[in-house]
């Protein structure tokens, strides 16, 4: 493990951005040309289809110590706890459920082999719904690289600091941040001082992109200047090397002899980036009735269906309270969209006890759910002054495709058997009287 760095970052969201190790080794004026500065290969690569929309195409083109092809035939390995949709096996309840947090493995345990699938929804041959997966890890990846051809990876890290190495540069990530690995990017993951824990987002859809602000104006939620994109950074390793991919919901290993982080200038706007949640700049209301979620999207990965995401990623992160006579946590709902939920720390207003830093929640399509019954006696009879919720930050995945537990999510030790009781006191107010 190593001391967290000191990185450099270029802003924006989706926008172009240049960056080079070595002074000149970027082309002035193309991308392609016929000899690059230093000796170095020029390789395209995109992460939508060529002929994407501007303001949707995504590519980057890289100028590499060699070429991406220079390695060895893949060969399947073992993929542990790793699942893909669409999942085979039990059918999907419509329960609610409730997990508490999963352990970090005793014994030395790197990224990769510290992840396990919980949920998934969609299908990753097509290109539709998203994978939910638990990360840990104790010990750095070594000389074993990873890269997801199934989706884009979104990282929401619980517990600890790391170091994420890609092609592209490193970025530094922690609790309360949030980080983004486009499709088909190399990487490693490296705990910094002590075991990290986490939840992550595998994307199998559309890339994701800021929502829409609609009648809230130019300004609110999270602004494009707060993404941060790393510098470029290589190295010029002759080693042997693994590399990991998951391609179609296996995994599979190629020899290198060298290190695949031989980028030395990039320029594009598919990239790893990062995103401070504190920056997120809440809307809320500030006269009656609790609004829906969906104000507090972060990112979303959209649909082919106007308003209905394939993935929204949503906050809840410390906020004023100020709404007048309302009942002022979530109300009971059931509603199209599936929600799984995480809490990255504090307490979760709805949910005082049972769900835990680290721990996640599921409730499906149509499923009904809302505040426990302790919350709604509380509430109800709440001197409604001015409150802010502080130190605490809930997030919740919530998808129009029903997210499937797996097998080993249904029966880990760390499900919470007892969880509709939390429900199970709610009380018969109706007296008949107006």
């Amino acid at each position: 493990m190593t001391k967290p760095i000191d990185i450099c970052y270029s802003h924006g969201f989706n926008n172009e951005h240049e960056s080079e190790a070595l002074s000149g080794a970027l082309p002035i004026g193309q991308f392609n040309p016929q000899k690059c500065a230093y000796g170095l290969y020029a390789e395209q690569f995109s992460s939508t289809a060529f002929t994407a929309p501007r303001h949707e195409n995504r590519r980057t083109w890289m100028y590499r110590i060699r070429p991406s092809i220079s390695m060895g035939d893949y060969s399947a390995i073992d993929k542990g706890l790793l699942r893909t949709a669409p999942l085979s096996g039990k059918p999907c309840p419509p329960n609610v459920m409730r997990w508490n947090a999963q352990p970090i493995a005793d014994t030395p345990t790197d990224f990769i082999d510290g992840l396990i699938t919980v949920a998934a929804n969609g299908d990753a041959k097509t290109q539709i719904g998203i994978g939910i997966h638990l990360y840990s890890a104790n010990k750095d990846m070594g000389n074993r690289y990873f890269c997801n051809a199934d989706g884009e990876l979104l990282f929401v890290p619980q517990q600890g600091e790391l170091i994420a190495r890609t092609e592209l540069g490193l970025l530094h990530v922690k609790p309360g941040e949030i980080m983004v690995i486009p499709r088909g990017i190399k990487f490693q993951i490296e705990p910094t001082n002590e075991p990290i824990r986490g939840y992550l987002c595998e994307n199998y859809g559309a890339p994701f992109t800021l929502p829409e602000r609609g009648p809230v104006g130019a300004n609110g939620f999270a602004n494009q200047r707060d993404f941060y994109y790393p510098t470029a950074w290589f190295e010029d390793k002759e080693q042997a090397s693994g590399l990991v991919t998951k391609f179609c919901g296996e995994l599979y290993q190629a020899e290198l002899d060298h290190s695949p982080f031989d980028v030395v200038a990039w320029v594009g706007n598919s990239a790893p980036y990062k995103y401070d949640l504190s920056r997120f700049n809440v809307i809320n209301a500030v006269s009656f009735d609790h609004p829906d979620p969906s104000i507090f999207t972060v990112l979303t990965s959209p649909s082919e269906t106007q308003g209905t995401a394939n993935m929204d990623f949503v906050i809840f992160p410390p906020r004023w309270m100020v709404a007048e006579n309302t009942f002022r946590p979530p109300w009971y709902h059931r509603n199209v969209m599936s929600e799984f939920m995480g809490l990255v720390h504090g307490v979760y207003d709805a949910k005082e006890k049972g769900f835990e830093p680290g721990g996640m929640s599921l409730h499906n399509c149509m499923t009904p759910h809302g505040p426990e019954a302790e919350v709604f006696e509380k509430a109800s009879s709440a001197e409604l002054t001015p409150q802010k919720y502080e130190n605490t930050l809930a997030f919740m995945f919530e998808s129009r495709y029903v997210i499937a537990p797996t097998e080993y999510a249904l029966n880990s030790t760390t499900r919470q058997k007892d969880y509709l009781g939390c429900w199970g006191n709610l009380k018969k107010h109706f007296d008949g009287k107006a």
